[in-house]
């Protein structure tokens, strides 16, 4: 390959450079589409499991230190004259780097995640999510920019089995661990060991049946008792958001501030229920953590664990959802339901989610203004998701088809939904206690 705007492909009219992305074939199937219309996609594989991921050609190796990655990439992005970098979590360590030497070339950069509006969506944004953000925070902005555009059809057109999610993880991960000197000073961004991981997995799926039982039994129980209900959503404990965009240096502050809070000044009757992510690895008892903190503020009965159960269901019996950032909150708008949110979200908008502090709204939660809701998740839908999955056939190639016509469209944050600079400010941390 040679250097500069012509490459083995021939005279590129763009060049793409993918990085880290899903254990999916979603990347592979969108640089496809777009070398279809001339343009060049170049990969950088930091371990074995992005080489799996990229079975076609234009890879590169980076098997340095962590130290030189800076250097590299950005003589790499000169090099090869990259014009739109495609990633996914700009807050990786190796991504932010890049993100940062790209932006000081005047790169674009599309950050490619789990869509806001799950199950069946993807998200595309311009430059990052959370605190990255360009998505407009102004309630009157979004009403004025979703004026003209249209209500999504919110049918399910695509769906993967957990299955295919678990095998697709194994083969990006397993290779990783056991062919480690293939890459010898790649670093994960993870908390855990794969294998760690995978052993807490193995687990609890192993105690799957009983848990969905003490979770039915539970939402039952919740259902039949008095007094309001709120419901506080478990995050994983590598996820960015929390790492990241939130003012928690883990899950246990938030935990801890939650359930203080509710303690001193939820009404007498109020109930919370705790639900823990359906994707945690159970290699933290948040059950025990949960239950110790509530026995030591006198809580009893008052709160509830649920490892399972219909998430939708539970919104609807509740009168408010608190959270860190979790995409719960998202699905709890949609049901019109009060939200609080305590970290940074795209979502987190005045008339949209409670701007009260959380002491005050457990007493007297605020609904979401129905016009600027409405209008909310229409300009969601048409400027930041494109319909497919990552795991299933039918929902690749669908969201590889639509993101290389948005990229080639040039047509992401639109219509009016990107603010330069982004409007939201990544939080203080909290003291450790």
């Amino acid at each position: 390959m040679t250097l500069g705007g012509t490459h083995a492909f021939g005279t590129a009219q763009r060049v793409f450079l993918f990085l880290e992305g899903p254990s999916s074939p979603l990347f592979m199937k969108i640089a496809d589409r777009l070398e279809a219309q001339g343009h060049a996609c170049l990969r950088v594989n930091l371990n074995i499991g992005d080489r799996i991921f990229w079975r076609r050609r234009g890879g590169y190796a980076f098997r340095g230190r962590p130290e030189a990655w800076a250097g590299w990439i950005a003589d790499f992005l000169t090099r090869h004259r990259v014009t739109d970098l495609v990633l996914l979590g700009e807050e990786r360590p190796y991504h932010r780097v890049a993100t940062e030497a790209a932006k000081r070339l005047s790169i674009d950069i599309y950050v490619i995640e789990m869509g806001y509006l799950r199950p069946d969506w993807l998200t595309l944004e311009r430059d990052g999510m959370s605190t990255n953000s360009h998505f407009p925070d102004d309630p009157d902005h979004i009403l004025r920019a979703a004026r003209d555009v249209p209500e999504p059809d919110w049918t399910r057109r695509y769906s993967q089995t957990f299955l295919a999610e678990a095998a697709y993880d194994l083969l990006y991960n397993l290779p990783n661990a056991f062919l480690w000197f293939l890459y010898p000073h790649y670093r994960r961004h993870a908390l855990y060991h794969p294998l760690l991981e995978y052993g807490g997995w193995i687990l609890r799926l192993v105690q799957e049946k009983r848990r969905l039982r003490e979770a039915q039994a539970t939402i039952s129980a919740l259902e039949a008792g008095h007094g309001p209900l709120f419901i506080f959503p478990l995050q994983l404990q590598t996820d960015f958001q929390l790492r990241v965009h939130s003012p928690y240096h883990d899950q246990q502050q938030a935990i801890d501030e939650v359930l203080t809070s509710f303690s001193r000044f939820a009404a007498p009757d109020a109930r919370l229920a705790v639900k823990i992510h359906p994707l945690d690895n159970g290699l933290v008892d948040w059950a025990g953590t949960v239950a110790r903190k509530a026995a030591a503020l006198g809580l009893g009965s008052r709160v509830s664990f649920l490892d399972g159960g219909d998430l939708a269901a539970l919104i609807g019996l509740s009168a408010g959802i608190v959270t860190v950032n979790s995409t719960v909150g998202l699905h709890a708008l949609q049901q019109r339901k009060p939200v609080k949110v305590l970290g940074v979200a795209m979502f987190d908008i005045d008339r949209l989610t409670d701007q009260q502090p959380l002491d005050a709204f457990w007493r007297t939660p605020r609904l979401p203004d129905a016009d600027v809701c409405t209008a909310f998740f229409r300009l969601v839908a048409a400027a930041i998701q494109v319909r497919g999955n990552f795991y299933s056939k039918a929902g690749t190639d669908a969201g590889a088809e639509a993101i290389a016509a948005r990229l080639l469209a040039r047509d992401v944050n639109e219509p009016d939904a990107f603010i330069d600079p982004p409007p939201r400010k990544r939080p203080v941390k909290r003291p450790r206690p």
